[in-house]
């Protein structure tokens, strides 16, 4: 929901971006950062809704990096109990290791979660896949902002888009696959109930009578 959340409002962003951006930083220009500057008013209502914009994709990103910290360390416990977080907060927050660590990360936990064998190798593509995806975006992101200059507000795009869409949508199929594989390896073996085991318990006996009167 929350990976949802933050494709949702990037996508209101870039919308905003390629309808009014341009024009937007051109009149800003204009009025010379002057906020009396005749015509400021007019831009007053969308520079708060790119400001409205900006909060929100700060937001859900803060919220679906929190929501996804929070599912790793609760799946590193129910697949290592008494593993620690400091590994994931590390591989995550430490400059560097955070572009190596966390596919490792999360592999080591599909590993220890006890997948069936017939899955390594299509789990090593979607992990790779997702991997690549967020590197793309982390690249795209940085040169577009770096690169934005007086004609755009953020640089970001619909290729920028279509590849955090992308990095979502896997990302989401690692999770699903983990959480699908400790939900199996933790659902209780089907047990007899007692109805059922008198049934059988009677059938059981009729037969013997059976064999008997034989």
């Amino acid at each position: 929901m929350t990976l949802a959340a933050q494709v949702a409002a990037t996508a209101a962003l870039v919308v905003f971006e390629q309808a009014r951006g341009r024009r937007l930083v051109q009149e800003i220009s204009a009025l010379g950062g002057d906020p009396h500057a005749p015509g400021a008013q007019a831009v007053v209502g969308a520079v708060s809704v790119f400001a409205i914009l900006i909060m929100l994709v700060t937001a859900t990103t803060v919220a679906a990096a929190a929501a996804y910290l929070t599912w790793l360390i609760q799946t590193r416990q129910n697949a290592s109990p008494g593993a620690q977080t400091a590994p994931v907060l590390a591989a995550w927050s430490v400059p560097g290791v955070n572009l190596v660590a966390p596919p490792v990360l999360v592999h080591r936990l599909w590993w220890d979660s006890r997948p069936p064998a017939d899955r390594h190798g299509r789990w090593v593509a979607l992990l790779a896949a997702w991997w690549l995806s967020w590197l793309a975006v982390l690249a795209l992101v940085l040169v577009r902002l770096t690169a934005a200059g007086d004609t755009d507000l953020t640089g970001l795009g619909p290729a920028e888009l279509a590849v955090v869409a992308l990095c979502a949508l896997l990302c989401a199929a690692t999770v699903r696959q983990i959480t699908r594989i400790q939900a199996a390896g933790a659902r209780p073996p089907a047990r007899t109930g007692p109805v059922m085991a008198r049934i059988l318990a009677e059938r059981g006996s009729a037969q013997q009578v059976h064999h008997v009167r034989r």
